[in-house]
């Protein structure tokens, strides 16, 4: 029993505990995401979407923001989930929760399969292979015609209850929810495995794969392990598109799939766990805005903004948040964030 007035502490606790500034903006887009529920019930459809691109996003800058895995084809993943949730739905169960895992496990381990094959390879090779790659099973479901509906695509029926409790209605907020729920397990996820050792070791192998070869680290395993882990997101993220808008058609696995979610991350900036929530929604309400406007040449808004982003912010849209923190004399907003 301590002496009365005697203060007892635990060094480096004080240091442990974030902020408070820092858990309201860590807390701002969750906020912000309920608020859009409660709000705008007619943008629910867009906010769906842009949850949905947020997972994809987080998916690739695991790849290629943390692991330095520069691909051109992450929408095969994308493709190969939303496709095996509607093969699912249609031959399988209409379960929901059934038809994510399903779709999750079949693109994570075609990406630990095709990690296996192409990640001996690095740069412009390792670039050309993950197109050759997302070509071939674009090729594939269309050639499939009997489980992927080829051109036509499938349309799913109506899927069961998620959970056996909330059933999925004509405004989407059973759908919106759903979706809100599968990315907020996956960031947990992600900002976990962003600030483990494992983690650590990406970035290493990201700046110099030599060096960590020389401290024995074991960097072909790590860079399938990372591809896996992305392609199993990148999945969820096409499950969950295919589950909400009840079809899946072969733009899921296209090169402009791919494109959109680089420049989404871009956009937002890689190697921050926000930005790619920022990319999503600016890309995503601008175009949306942008092709009410001129239905025609709404990539103008796009390319304009994508060009300002590149040549005067470093860290993308996120770099906004810390030259805002600079200017309050905070150091800016931490990576993590």
């Amino acid at each position: 029993m301590s002496a009365p007035g005697l203060r007892v502490s635990v060094p480096g606790l004080r240091a442990r505990l974030p902020a408070p500034g820092a858990v309201l903006l860590a807390l701002l887009p969750w906020a912000a995401a309920l608020a859009v529920y409660a709000l705008a019930d007619s943008y629910l459809g867009l906010g769906t979407s842009v949850l949905v691109m947020i997972l994809f996003a987080l998916s690739l800058d695991l790849a290629l923001g943390h692991a330095g895995i520069v691909t051109l084809g992450h929408a095969a993943f994308y493709g190969i989930g939303a496709y095996a949730a509607g093969a699912c739905a249609l031959h399988l169960s209409t379960d929901p929760l059934l038809g994510l895992l399903l779709a999750s496990l079949v693109a994570g381990v075609f990406g630990a399969l095709s990690g296996m094959l192409i990640l001996h390879t690095a740069g412009m090779t390792l670039m050309m292979l993950t197109l050759a790659v997302a070509a071939l099973v674009a090729e594939a479901a269309n050639q499939f015609y009997a489980l992927t509906g080829g051109d036509d695509g499938l349309q799913l029926p109506r899927l069961d209850p998620v959970l056996g409790l909330f059933r999925f209605d004509l405004w989407g907020q059973t759908a919106y929810l759903y979706a809100l729920a599968v990315l907020l397990l996956w960031f947990l996820l992600s900002r976990r495995v962003f600030r483990s050792p494992f983690g650590r070791s990406l970035d290493g192998i990201r700046q110099s794969p030599r060096r960590m070869r020389a401290v024995g680290t074991p960097v072909w395993w790590r860079l399938v392990a990372a591809y896996a882990l992305s392609a199993t997101m990148a999945g969820s993220a096409g499950a969950l598109a295919a589950q909400t808008t009840r079809s899946v058609g072969l733009g899921s696995l296209g090169l402009l799939m791919s494109g959109t979610v680089l420049v989404v991350l871009v956009l937002g900036g890689m190697r921050r766990l926000y930005g790619a929530f920022v990319g999503a929604v600016v890309y995503l309400v601008l175009q949306d805005v942008a092709a009410e406007v001129d239905p025609f040449r709404w990539m103008f808004a796009i390319g304009a903004l994508l060009i300002v982003v590149v040549l005067f912010l470093e860290n993308g849209l996120m770099g906004l948040a810390d030259m805002a923190g600079r200017a309050l004399g905070r150091g800016g907003v931490s990576r993590d964030g």
